[in-house]
């Protein structure tokens, strides 16, 4: 897999957006800045960021997301976490709208990361956002405060701006069900730490990254539960068992690593906590009904 994409790297792949870096005030520790999405590529490469995105999206196009594709045949708020790559492809010849980015040293300069631990930023959620006009509207005019306040004089203007970044997500959890985000019971929140758990240790990135948690004893162990309770809370919640799921996000992980980097199916096995290649080869045959090579073929 590739490399994750800095900021310098977009900067080089847009280059009338680079910013302007004169007279920064202290308070612009980090990274911050905000465009408009016209003059912006039809076409973003698949792969992973080290940077947050929200992005206003008027236009229509295919985010392909993780593993999935989600069709945005409408105006939509993106959440784009940097653990999770992705990549944008335009259907409509008319793109608009607004995007920010920002390094996590961007809001931890205040001591303050409640901005990145929001649940819209969790792995394994949904990161799109449908809006209707009126909430399009309402967030169009954010993001203007957003450019105005870029290219002021005012010396406390990456305060401000780290604020609109908070007011913008406050806006898209206002359109979430409350029920997804607050757990009912002690199950639910186990389940919750679990799959954050597991989501953690994607995506694999590196042939130095392997995965340290491979079976339900280890994530009951990390969690300080009995491997029962856990699996108890996870099938009542879920309907499926612990390593159902573990299984299913391994064998997701190996899919994307098949067909998105040249490593050998050897150097995928260790990297995915199987030692030996038969081993992976049985196990992903068994749950795809695929050798490793014949999917990459």
């Amino acid at each position: 897999m590739q490399k994750s994409e800095t900021l310098e790297d977009f900067y080089r792949r847009n280059p009338n957006m680079y910013p302007a870096q004169s007279n920064v005030p202290f308070q612009a520790v980090g990274n911050f800045n905000v465009y408009s999405r016209g003059p912006c590529h039809k076409y973003a490469p698949y792969n992973r960021r080290d940077y947050y995105k929200i992005s206003l999206i008027i236009g229509q196009g295919n985010l392909h997301y993780a593993d999935k594709m989600i069709e945005i045949d409408r105006n939509a708020l993106v959440f784009f976490n940097p653990q999770v790559p992705y990549a944008w492809e335009a259907t409509s010849e008319k793109q608009g709208g607004y995007f920010c980015l920002f390094t996590p040293d961007f809001i931890h300069t205040q001591g303050n990361p409640g901005i990145l631990e929001s649940p819209l930023f969790q792995i394994g959620g949904n990161p799109v956002f449908f809006i209707d006009k009126k909430q399009e509207s309402h967030i169009s005019m954010i993001f203007q405060k957003m450019l105005a306040e870029r290219d002021s004089d005012y010396i406390y203007k990456y305060d401000l701006l780290r604020n609109y970044v908070n007011l913008i997500i406050h806006e898209a959890l206002k359109l979430r069900p409350a029920d997804t985000y607050v757990h009912s019971n002690a199950a639910s929140r186990i389940v919750s730490l679990f799959v954050e758990l597991l989501e953690r240790q994607f995506p694999v990135d590196s042939m130095e990254h392997t995965l340290k948690l491979r079976t339900a004893n280890d994530y009951a162990s990390r969690l300080s539960v009995h491997p029962n309770h856990l699996n108890r809370a996870v099938r009542e919640v879920t309907g499926k068992t612990t390593t159902e799921h573990i299984t299913n996000r391994v064998v997701k992980e190996a899919k994307a690593l098949l067909m998105h980097t040249d490593w050998s199916v050897a150097e995928i096995a260790y990297c995915l906590g199987f030692e030996y290649p038969a081993y992976f080869n049985n196990f992903f045959k068994k749950q795809t009904n695929l050798t490793p090579r014949s999917l990459r073929k």
